[in-house]
């Protein structure tokens, strides 16, 4: 993917990694770069083009689809954690998570291909979670809704591979946003895990781990889960 002469969309633009890579694009000379958020008037990053986009909203993801048809590099980002447990949680908030962060991924997902492909193919990077690959003790209805983003991009990287779409997933483990702001642990700065993203996409990477902590967990999936869940329990 050449970024500069790309033209970028980036949901969740306002604030956190969104914010990031979309400064990070604008950084590395991108065409022009897209900037969207629920409310656009948050959004205050310079050489961007603002959009309003709330991705759980079908007429709201159709017209950003329609306003923005010279997208050659899509960054799916917006998501939401309520940290809700999966057994005791209040459904409403798994819901929540599950309709923004899969179905409201799916839907930029299916809105965009088209745009993408009339474009010439171009890139399209879903931001997942190392939290796809584990489990917590809470947050299991964010894990779940990125494990479901997970497969929905090797999925849809199949499915679009005719069209020479590049399809990227970015995992990463705990970073410095808003998200995250309540939890002590050591984490990412969001500017890094934003260029190691676009140094990703550039590259033509598929899967692009932002951290040494999700470089450990996927490297443990082809063990005993046993093993790693004592090991987890132990390091806690």
């Amino acid at each position: 993917m050449d970024i500069q002469n790309a033209t970028a969309l980036v949901t969740g633009a306002n604030r956190g990694i969104g914010k990031a890579i979309a400064t990070e694009l604008v950084r590395r000379g991108a065409r022009k770069v897209y900037a969207t958020a629920r409310i656009p008037e948050s959004i205050d990053i310079a050489g961007v083009e603002v959009l309003a986009l709330d991705i759980t909203d079908s007429g709201s993801v159709a017209a950003a689809a329609r306003a923005a048809t010279d997208v050659t590099l899509l960054v799916n980002n917006a998501g939401v954690s309520t940290f809700a447990p999966l057994v005791a949680g209040d459904l409403a908030d798994i819901r929540r998570e599950m309709d923004t962060n899969y179905w409201g991924t799916l839907s930029m997902v299916r809105a965009f291909a088209p745009v993408l492909a009339a474009n010439g193919g171009g890139a399209l990077l879903n931001v997942l979670s190392v939290m796809a690959w584990l489990g917590y003790e809470h947050s299991n209805g964010y894990g779940a809704s990125k494990a479901a983003g997970w497969a929905l991009t090797n999925g849809v990287r199949i499915e679009l591979a005719a069209q020479g779409t590049q399809v990227s997933g970015l995992i990463l483990a705990s970073t410095d946003t808003d998200m995250m702001a309540s939890i002590d642990v050591e984490k990412n700065r969001p500017e890094d895990v934003a260029a190691t993203a676009i140094d990703g996409v550039a590259a033509g990477a598929l899967e692009i781990i932002a951290d040494d902590q999700s470089a450990a967990v996927k490297a443990s999936l082809s063990g005993d889960p046993a093993e790693f869940y004592s090991g987890f329990a132990q390091a806690r």
